[in-house]
């Protein structure tokens, strides 16, 4: 049994849909693929409840890529695709270059110090703009933190062994998150 976010069989999200574009079935899509034109090359995309997606077309948009959907022929068909998350078959993937990862692959890694202390768990990657956070579920609680996903904070990435080493900045996991008065992501002291 994997202990990762690679088990056989995961699902990686490379886009969601946004809104209609126009009204003959096509859609606003944030692609998060390397090449964002790259959404329909590895096959068929599946949303959150199962339903299978051929892309006829993608073609580049502002900020967005626009994509033609089979089956997807009018405006209110590509509105309920709205919001709609798209995943591919991790093993559809290329294997990542050296010192890149899936996020579904880091997902569910254990996060340890150098000598082996369980901080916690990774719930989620996150940008908010200014980088990659590795978002965890600290040890023994309901409380989260966040780490700068950086050489500097995560030296060792081991997605087959199931973890990751840390070294976080002095005090970024005492008592609660800084600028909050102590309060824990749940609201509780």
């Amino acid at each position: 049994m994997a202990e990762a976010g690679a088990e056989a069989g995961a699902r990686v999200c490379v886009g969601v849909v946004g809104a209609p574009h126009g009204v003959r079935g096509e859609v606003r899509v944030a692609s998060h693929t390397q090449d964002p034109l790259d959404l329909g090359a590895y096959g068929p995309l599946e949303t959150e409840d199962g339903r299978r997606l051929e892309v006829k077309a993608v073609r580049p948009g502002k900020n967005v890529v626009i994509a033609t959907f089979e089956g997807i022929t009018d405006r209110n068909a590509a509105e309920a695709l709205r919001n709609r998350r798209l995943y591919v078959a991790r093993d559809r993937l290329p294997e990542p270059a050296e010192d890149e990862f899936y996020h579904a692959d880091l997902i569910g890694l254990r996060a340890e110090t150098a000598d082996g202390l369980l901080l916690g768990t990774v719930l989620a990657v996150q940008d908010f703009g200014g980088g990659d956070l590795l978002e965890l579920r600290l040890a023994g609680s309901r409380r989260t933190a966040y780490l700068p996903f950086t050489r500097a904070v995560v030296p060792v990435v081991d997605v087959k062994g199931g973890r990751l080493v840390v070294d976080p900045p002095a005090g970024l996991l005492d008592d609660g998150p800084p600028g909050n008065g102590g309060r824990q992501q749940d609201g509780t002291k």
